[in-house]
C-alpha cells in the first residue's frame, strides 16, 4: 500500500505541475519542494491538495496545511500516508 501511494503522489506532482517526464520519479524524500521546484508556487499548492484530496480520497483541512507539510517530498508523503492510515 506504500508503494501505490508513492507512485500516486508522484503521478499527481508530475501532473499538477507539469513536470518533465521522470521528475517526480527522481525525488528523494529529502527533495525540496514548495521553494525548490519553481512549478509548484503558491497557486499551485491549492491545485495539487485538491488534487490529492480527488484521487486520494482524503480530506484535507486548512489547519493541517503547513510550510513543514510541503517542505520536502517524504514530509508530503508522510503527510498522506498518515491521512490514509497506512
Amino acid at each position: 500500500m506504500t508503494q501505490n501511494i508513492d507512485q500516486s503522489l508522484r503521478r499527481i506532482l508530475g501532473d499538477v505541475l507539469g513536470l518533465k517526464p521522470g521528475q517526480a520519479d527522481s525525488l528523494t524524500d529529502d527533495s525540496g519542494l514548495f521553494g525548490h521546484l519553481p512549478e509548484l508556487d503558491s497557486m499551485a499548492v491549492a491545485g495539487l491538495l485538491t488534487e490529492i484530496e480527488d484521487r486520494l480520497g482524503i480530506v484535507i483541512e486548512d489547519d493541517e496545511v503547513d510550510g513543514d507539510m510541503m517542505a520536502d517530498y517524504g514530509s508530503l508523503r508522510r503527510f498522506v500516508e498518515d491521512k490514509l492510515a497506512v
